[in-house]
């Protein structure tokens, strides 16, 4: 997978991506991410990619040229499945759309700023919008990086056990079960009994019972779902 995240502020991007599980996912060679800083792209000498809203009002707005030429650079060079932008009114993330985008192969990710980008990119550039919840960031770096990480995760031989994906959370439409490790005994706290017994049957069946009650208790409107 290749991921160029276009952005004006790349060191908000330095950090997440050189630890960790997605720094592994790059030695690995199972991903590519790139990012690229939009103000390469700017035209004149201060490197503007923002300017005052037409018809008034506080905040600027990120500039259709910048961003059109970075797109247009990309796009001569490879096809993508997507070109995604980070928008709280985009369709809110799941673990469904992040199953389906972590077999993609070419992506665009555009981080917007200030109060975001001229709808011209949006209407004839962008092909699907994301949202990680229904709140406003201060960019769309930080929500870039979730989303980056929610799919890379989920890419065959990123993680040590790759069975350990399958059973997360909203895998199944379930909370996760509770988990525990050692010791057995923390000052008279104990672990339940079924954990301790090496049947598997069981096991199964307690975790599932579990996670259905942390959803009914916890996420009312998942269960009904």
């Amino acid at each position: 997978m290749r991921l160029d995240i276009i952005t004006c502020l790349p060191e908000l991007l330095t950090s997440p991506f050189a630890h960790s599980i997605l720094k592994r996912a790059q030695d690995k060679k199972l991903v590519e991410v790139n990012v690229i800083d939009l103000r390469d792209f700017a035209t004149n000498r201060q490197k503007q990619i923002d300017d005052y809203q037409y018809g008034g009002g506080a905040g600027m707005v990120m500039m259709i040229d910048p961003i059109a030429r970075c797109i247009d650079g990309l796009k001569a060079e490879r096809s993508y499945d997507d070109i995604i932008y980070l928008s709280p009114d985009g369709e809110v993330l799941t673990q469904n759309l992040a199953n389906a985008y972590s077999m993609k192969k070419n992506l665009i990710l555009l981080c917007g700023h200030y109060k975001g980008v001229d709808e011209r990119v949006r209407q004839h550039y962008i092909t699907k919008e994301i949202s990680i919840g229904d709140f406003v960031l201060s960019g769309g770096e930080l929500a870039a990086v979730v989303f980056a990480d929610a799919i890379i995760r989920l890419i065959p031989g990123v993680l040590s056990d790759e069975t350990s994906a399958l059973s997360d959370s909203f895998q199944d439409n379930l909370i996760a079960p509770p988990v525990y490790t050692r010791p057995a005994d923390y000052n008279g706290l104990m672990v339940p009994d079924v954990l301790l017994s090496g049947h598997a049957a069981r096991i199964d069946a307690w975790r599932l019972e579990q996670s259905i009650i942390r959803t009914k208790e916890r996420r009312p409107g998942l269960w009904e779902d």
